[in-house]
């Protein structure tokens, strides 16, 4: 886009005032050279429109309405005509027309979506249903896919497909789609699905599959389903889904009947073969695995939601993986799906983000590279500095780091239920290094007691949640010790959840959609708030990692929250309360 930065460089800014001044003057005379050219060919135009004409088809109809049989009104006639066809292009034409252009770019083509996926789903009812298909399922695979992936479950050319989108994209449910499709035709077929982390499975695309067989308008009972070994089986033809784990591939490859050919292998969650595993390696060693002695159409699925770091790995690899022959990928997001699809709360979820934090909506909903902030807290800002509204807790969350030379902190929040908010109450901070006294485990495990009893006496609170960092176990067995004391409230202790990426998502989250704030009191929260950061050379690198500087607040406070996601997470809209 043309901008003052373009134009250096070449030559404009060398020029004198005079010079300039006379450029100016011949591109003024140019451009209303060109209106005055567009100003006389709409008279023309105009002038055409509206000179009467003789057609026998549309006349005497116009004359009935009482308007008149001009080139525009037949024009305008024809155009109605071939819209009520079904021809969407006739049907944008005529709202564009009749005033509708107001609406934004997006309702039209959202509307226009919506036309297009009738007319199809409407030409494929009309087809009647081959004999084999007979017992099949009463449901067009098309019908439960959206109409931007049609061309990829048709796919028979491309042996590597990959599927990106932002959060509802409906990837899975394709996947699923695919793989219930596959094992249902006639033709022997096996399908493998793999994620990194094999306990993920479960909960995830293995339920996605068994969603299929409903959407299908098949029946459960033509199915064996198992989960030790996690497998779908239909009865009928014996051809069979496999779930696995990538580092337990061997495991699969022992059970898996070869008479029963590989059609298929679905990677989900592609971006924990970068993050947790070897990458591009590790991915073509599965290719090998699966795709050996297979005579017949094979295909490998890839889904993932794309990082925010451009220079992550598997962007990387995508890239390289586009410019193959073999190669396909289709990007989508939220907005390619039917509203019914996908409910009227979701979609807030989106259209909130997108005003609360338009970059961060790119991003979640979108599927875009945007880039990594170095600031992680970047959303923090003054109006989530500001006192607790609550007078009484029922339950109130302590996140502990622990340091022997560096800081030792405790965070407090409370959980707000009235006001759906995670209110910060207070802190303990205090560093060996700093001060120039050093704390034994015993001194710091009587200072979070003393620290809980003052919160329980201003706060009424008689539960207390303690979530310490993994790596302080002395500390953690002293506070159990003090802790079975008798007290007029309960103190449980939990070893804190580690898992630095998702823990900072879930602090950006309560910080864009405000469910959280921190107290006044929480001077050294408040100061790395804002100098939290990326490890430059880390994006560099495409795996983003905090600088281990002056962040013992923050590790503190993520503890809290992951700890108390369970509860607080109900606070956001519907659509960002899971990963």
């Amino acid at each position: 886009m043309p901008n003052e930065e373009n134009l250096k460089g070449h030559g404009f800014h060398e020029r004198t005032a005079k010079e300039q001044r006379e450029i100016a003057v011949m591109g003024g005379k140019a451009s209303g050279e060109a209106r005055r050219r567009k100003a006389d060919f709409r008279k023309t135009l105009n002038m055409l429109l509206t000179a009467e004409i003789e057609n026998e088809e549309y006349k005497p109809i116009l004359e009935s309405l009482g308007v008149e049989c001009t080139l525009e009104s037949a024009l305008l006639m024809a155009q109605i005509k071939a819209a009520m066809k079904g021809n969407t292009k006739a049907a944008y034409f005529v709202a564009q027309y009749a005033g509708q252009e107001g609406k934004s770019a997006s309702d039209l083509e959202e509307q226009l979506a919506k036309i297009q996926l009738m007319q199809a789903q409407k030409e494929k009812v009309q087809k009647a249903a081959p004999e084999e298909d007979k017992g099949r399922g009463t449901v067009d695979p098309h019908d439960v896919i959206i109409p931007e992936l049609w061309d990829v479950f048709d796919d028979t050319d491309h042996e590597h497909q990959i599927i990106t989108s932002g959060r509802a994209g409906t990837k899975s449910s394709f996947a699923g789609i695919l793989a219930i499709s596959t094992i249902t035709a006639e033709e022997p077929a096996a399908v493998v699905v793999l994620r990194k982390r094999h306990n993920k499975l479960r909960k995830t695309v293995y339920k996605e599959m068994i969603r299929a067989i409903g959407r299908l308008g098949m029946n459960k009972e033509d199915f064996d389903i198992g989960l030790s070994p996690m497998e779908i089986r239909h009865k009928r033809t014996g051809n069979v889904i496999y779930f696995s784990g990538s580092d337990s591939i061997d495991d699969t490859k022992g059970i898996i009947d070869e008479d029963k050919p590989i059609r298929l292998v679905v990677l989900d969650e592609l971006t924990e073969f970068f993050e947790v595993g070897e990458g591009e390696e590790e991915l073509t060693n599965i290719e090998a695995t699966f795709v050996r002695g297979n005579n017949e159409f094979f295909r490998m699925v890839y889904l993932y939601n794309p990082p925010k770091n451009p220079n992550a790995p598997i962007n990387a690899w995508c890239q390289k993986m586009e410019l193959r022959p073999d190669t396909v990928r289709k990007h989508i997001d939220y907005r390619d799906v039917p509203i019914q699809w996908l409910g009227q709360k979701l979609l807030e979820s989106a259209e909130l983000l997108a005003k609360t934090d338009y970059r961060l909506y790119r991003w979640v909903w979108l599927g875009e590279c945007i880039g990594v902030d170095d600031l992680i807290y970047y959303m923090f800002s003054d109006s989530h500095r500001k006192e607790p509204e609550g007078k009484v807790y029922k339950l109130i969350g302590i996140g502990v780091d622990y340091g022997q030379q560096n800081a030792t902190t405790y965070q407090a929040a409370g959980v707000n239920i009235n006001h759906r908010q995670l209110e910060g109450l207070g802190e303990y901070y205090h560093s060996g290094r700093e001060s120039g006294k050093q704390k034994s485990p015993s001194d710091y495990a009587k200072d979070l007691i003393q620290f809980a009893d003052q919160l329980h006496e201003t706060y009424s609170c008689s539960n207390f949640y303690v979530f310490i960092d993994p790596s302080a176990a002395g500390l953690s067995e002293e506070i159990r010790r003090l802790a079975v004391q008798s007290r007029k409230y309960n103190i449980m202790l939990k070893p804190a959840e580690n898992d630095v990426n998702i823990g900072i998502q879930r602090v950006q989250k309560l910080l864009t959609y405000q469910v959280m704030s921190v107290s006044e009191k929480q001077e050294n929260l408040i100061r790395e708030m804002g100098t939290y950061e990326y490890d430059p050379k880390s994006i560099e690198a495409g795996k983003e990692k905090p600088m281990k500087v002056d962040d013992h607040c923050c590790d503190a406070w993520r503890y809290l929250v992951m700890g108390l996601w369970s509860k607080i997470k109900y606070f956001l809209p519907a659509g960002e309360r899971e990963e």
